[in-house]
């Protein structure tokens, strides 16, 4: 049986936990060959035990641009292409306004907004013509939640630049599109509070808020990606898919 990324390369940034880990799984499973991105070892070497095969995992910092060098110039030498480029590596962290203080702000837009940013723009040369590029955003770029002013403005920012990617790269015939996540089980939500009380308590505030009465799962956004990453969507460019169970939509 035949899958839908027979014979393609991926790359799946932040890919050693939640949504990456979850979406390079599922675009394995679709017949590609995956390369995944994280900042420690020990994470990234359980998560290729995890995949099992025709995964390979490098060590990088999104925000460094050596590191990207170094693991685009691997790519290169490897397999020398990549179809499809999944830029999901990102933090959320959530503060008071009256607490963000300028290392805060760099630290997030560096990971979130120049990460993306360079991770496309260095991917590039390696993209064929009908390539897709997936950029991980969130519903909380559309919706005003307490203590996420930083955090909320990146998710904007990249939401922005799939418009414009596209706008740059249709002659190229390659599809830029976003994925939105609503509240999703993943680690992220550790960055709320060290108090496991407080996260089970901003865990049960976002899902009174879903319409569908719950948290997603990270292969809900892995087979979200897989959509804008196969040819079934090969007539959307520049879109935002929310998969947010409703949170964001009604």
């Amino acid at each position: 049986m035949s899958g839908k990324l027979d014979g393609k390369i991926a790359l799946v940034t932040g890919g050693s936990s939640g949504i990456g880990l979850a979406t390079a799984e599922v675009f394995v499973k679709e017949g590609a060959f995956v390369y995944i991105t994280g900042r420690r070892q020990s994470e990234l070497d359980k998560a290729v035990k995890n995949i099992g095969s025709n995964v390979r995992a490098v060590r990088a910092d999104v925000s460094d641009l050596e590191d990207l060098d170094r693991l685009f110039a691997q790519i290169k030498q490897e397999k020398g292409r990549l179809d499809v480029v999944f830029a999901n590596a990102g933090q959320a962290k959530f503060v008071p306004v009256n607490e963000i203080t300028e290392e805060f702000y760099e630290q997030t837009f560096n990971t979130n907004v120049k990460g993306v940013l360079f991770t496309v723009q260095k991917a590039l040369p390696l993209i064929p013509e009908g390539g897709s590029i997936i950029l991980n955003a969130s519903v909380v770029s559309q919706k005003g939640f307490a203590n996420s002013s930083v955090y909320s403005a990146t998710k904007a920012a990249v939401r922005s630049l799939a418009r414009t990617l596209t706008t740059d790269l249709k002659d190229r015939k390659i599809r830029v599109n976003t994925v939105s996540p609503g509240p999703i089980e993943t680690p992220i939500f550790d960055g709320f509070s060290q108090d496991p009380e407080q996260v089970r308590a901003a865990k049960a505030s976002f899902v009174s808020t879903v319409p569908l009465g719950r948290m997603g799962q990270p292969d809900e956004i892995g087979k979200a990606a897989l959509f804008l990453a196969s040819s079934d969507s090969s007539f959307i460019a520049g879109a935002e898919l929310f998969v947010d169970g409703g949170m964001g939509q009604v």
